[in-house]
């Protein structure tokens, strides 16, 4: 084999690889870890969990899984789910009817409200190219350019996925304390195709966040 034509081929490969990669690659990260400056601990001894969702069976998935990290670490919790009205979130409120939401939780024994939700969607392309095309060897600028030429112009050569925005805030209801906002972590989801699997590495990066910065959870292993 051409010692160039050799070189070209492993090249080929090696884009092959990382083209694999990135084709259908889903991921969850931590974008942005907000803590209140003003707060060093914050302690809760019950915590409302709320995953605003139009889905149901995600919502609760979403709540229950949750609220079990919470028992696993001897905080009081309850899922919103199991205390709202199912047709709570499709309904508009009133800053009124939000305050006496809060009240109504206070009288339960609440001091916070973990709360998340969706905040963003855009879609993104990744390049790509067919399998057969990365054997293919090029003598010449001109074949090269004109075959890659080819591509440029076809749009499957274009992978297609969402990016979805979220955050989770974790509000004070203090009684004795004034009502504000304690942590806040922004998370970017990619291409989510196994939905548990991205419930569970979100929670994972929450729980995390909330240990590192002594919110509610402490640094201990479980």
């Amino acid at each position: 084999m051409h010692p160039n034509q050799y070189f070209y081929t492993v090249m080929n490969k090696i884009l092959l690889l990382l083209s694999l990669t990135l084709m259908g690659c889903s991921s969850t990260r931590m974008v942005q870890n907000w803590k209140n400056p003003d707060i060093v601990l914050f302690h809760a001894y019950q915590v409302l969990i709320v995953g605003m969702s139009q889905n149901p069976d995600t919502k609760n998935d979403f709540e229950t899984k949750l609220q079990k990290e919470f028992e696993k670490r001897g905080v009081e919790s309850m899922k919103g789910i199991d205390l709202f009205d199912v047709k709570f979130i499709d309904e508009a409120k009133s800053e009124e009817e939000l305050s006496y939401v809060e009240q109504q939780l206070l009288e339960k024994g609440f001091d916070a409200i973990l709360f998340t939700k969706l905040v963003g969607l855009e879609n993104k392309d990744t390049f790509k190219k067919k399998t057969s095309d990365f054997h293919d060897y090029f003598g010449t600028f001109q074949e090269d350019y004109l075959h890659q030429q080819s591509m440029n112009l076809e749009a499957n050569y274009n992978d297609h996925y969402p990016v979805y925005y979220t955050e989770t805030s974790l509000y004070c209801i203090c009684p004795d304390k004034e009502r504000e906002l304690i942590w806040r972590g922004s998370m970017e989801i990619s291409n989510p195709m196994d939905i548990e699997k991205t419930v569970d590495n979100y929670i994972r990066l929450v729980v995390k966040s909330m240990e590192e910065q002594d919110i509610i959870f402490t640094k201990e292993k479980y």
